[in-house]
């Protein structure tokens, strides 16, 4: 592999890693793919391809250093996850410019991602020593009922590109301070990411083993990820990615019946009701829709307005985003919308487009190609948009806002709600008792009320229905790597 770099900046030398993580090991494999800055097409270099047999490799360290590690005191694991968290503080900006060089968001969202992410280890980092078992009356004099919590074991944790870090150490940070040991599938498309994280983690003396990362290209996707879902020493799999590969991921894992968690596909509803604040809605949407250009697996991909503001707001929010929206290379301090990250995205968003006008949907502004780029694409919104477009029937993952115009409250719900999955859905209003009903009614794991972003380490993140299973951050996530020991002490 050559040396990495970016177009508009260099990248620190000191946490680009182009070989495989592998029992505290850096490993470089005969096959190197490249990785691509979206801004520009540029090969920003190559990485290590690995395939089955570094899977099985990092498997089997992963499995041999899960002893130590969750004998561990809670103490101690918590320590060097702590440092772990204060390391990609203070190599903030480096890792933000490595995010920006291969995924293309905004800096600014780069850097607003690595202390999201960053703040994963640290409330894991505090919650490792939190692990409560229980003491429970028995039912007979000469016994004692003890409840214990103990590590799953390997857990295998395969990631997508959109958030390349966050969504490695909200899984990452829970597994560890539980006492198991990991090993990192990240994204084709985004490796970079995950192998800083791995030298950080050397820095932070995580032991060998116990933080494993296994790159490799679209075409090994399928061997590695079959590896990690069959292997019997993998007790645990943690997904986040498309419903469908889900759905083939859970196949894998039922021969061998391990733990799974998974965070999938979202088709966000964003319902504003006639009593909203209609700025504060605007504001609300813009910063749910467009963020990352709309790759994000909770932005908002159907708005649904009710027929007294409708007009007012589709004015305002057409403004907001003529105004507020600047489409560039994400180095470029004044951009706010970074390419797509790859030609194949911006097709599905042109797609929906040209299905919702042949439909008889207005193009209020945007709806073609950026003049930057082959992947970058002007933010749009459309209006008299109905149920029967593919843009409000599957998701976009794009920066296109589809606005639906509603009667009732119950129209808005039904319209929301007909969606096969759930994993956000936002509303705004001012009526105290309109909220407790849409909040309560609304068949999502995360509700947004007269706010448009609402992730934190400290809430609890995942869906409904085919969003997913499990939740991960907040107190819960961390039972997702947790076993439960009933033991029955008797003859006292």
């Amino acid at each position: 592999p050559g040396p990495v770099r970016a177009a508009s900046q260099a990248l620190s030398a000191a946490l680009v890693r182009q070989g495989g993580l592998v029992g505290g090991r850096w490993v470089e494999t005969a096959a190197a793919f490249p990785v691509q800055d979206p801004a520009s097409g540029e090969e920003l270099g190559r990485v290590s391809d690995c395939g089955a047999a570094e899977a099985r490799a990092a498997v089997r360290a992963a499995h041999e250093a899960g002893a130590a590690w969750g004998r561990l005191p809670a103490k101690e694991r918590s320590a060097r996850l702590r440092r772990w968290y204060e390391l990609m503080m203070e190599n903030k900006e480096e890792l933000a410019r490595i995010i920006t060089a291969e995924n293309g968001k905004p800096l600014k969202e780069a850097q607003g991602e690595i202390t999201y992410s960053a703040s994963f280890l640290e409330w894991f980092a505090e919650e490792a020593r939190r692990i409560y078992g229980d003491v429970i009356p028995a039912s007979a004099k000469d016994r004692r009922v003890l409840v214990l919590k103990q590590p799953v074991g390997v857990a295998a944790i395969i990631t997508p590109w959109n958030f390349p870090s966050a969504m490695i150490t909200r899984k990452v940070g829970a597994a560890l301070a539980a006492g198991c040991t990991v090993v990192v599938k990240p994204a084709e498309d985004t490796p970079l990411s995950a192998l800083a994280l791995g030298e950080l983690a050397n820095q932070a003396e995580i032991p060998a083993g116990v933080y494993n990362v296994v790159p490799c290209s679209r075409q090994q996707t399928a061997a590695v990820g079959e590896v990690l879902c069959t292997d019997p020493l993998v007790s645990k799999i943690s997904f986040t990615g498309s419903t469908a590969t889900g759905k083939i991921l859970l196949k894998h894992a039922a021969g061998t019946v391990k733990r799974v968690s998974m965070e999938l596909g979202g088709h966000a509803p964003f319902i504003v009701f006639d009593s909203a604040n209609v700025d504060r809605a605007v504001a609300g949407a813009l910063a749910s829709k467009y963020r990352n250009s709309g790759q994000t697996c909770v932005c908002t991909n159907r708005f649904l307005v009710q027929k007294g503001i409708h007009d007012e707001f589709v004015e305002k929010f057409a403004k907001a985003i003529d105004k507020e929206l600047h489409v560039g290379n994400g180095f470029d301090a004044k951009t706010t919308q970074g390419p797509l990250i790859n030609e194949k995205a911006v097709e599905k968003v042109e797609k929906h487009i040209k299905d919702a006008v042949s439909q008889g949907a207005s193009v209020v502004t945007g709806g073609k190609r950026h003049r930057l780029g082959k992947n970058f694409f002007e933010p749009t919104l459309l209006t008299n948009v109905t149920t029967k477009m593919l843009c409000t029937q599957e998701e976009t993952f794009g920066p296109l806002a589809p606005v639906i115009r509603f009667e009732t409250e119950a129209e808005a719900v039904a319209i929301a709600n007909a969606a096969n999955v759930g994993l956000a859905g936002y509303f705004y209003s001012q009526d105290p008792a309109q909220i407790w009903r849409v909040a309560e009614q609304l068949e999502v794991g995360m509700v947004g009320v007269n706010e448009g972003i609402i992730s934190s380490a400290e809430c609890p993140f995942g869906g409904v229905k085919e969003s997913g299973l499990g939740r991960e951050g907040s107190k819960y996530g961390i039972d997702e790597y947790l076993e439960i020991k009933y033991v029955c002490f008797g003859g006292l």
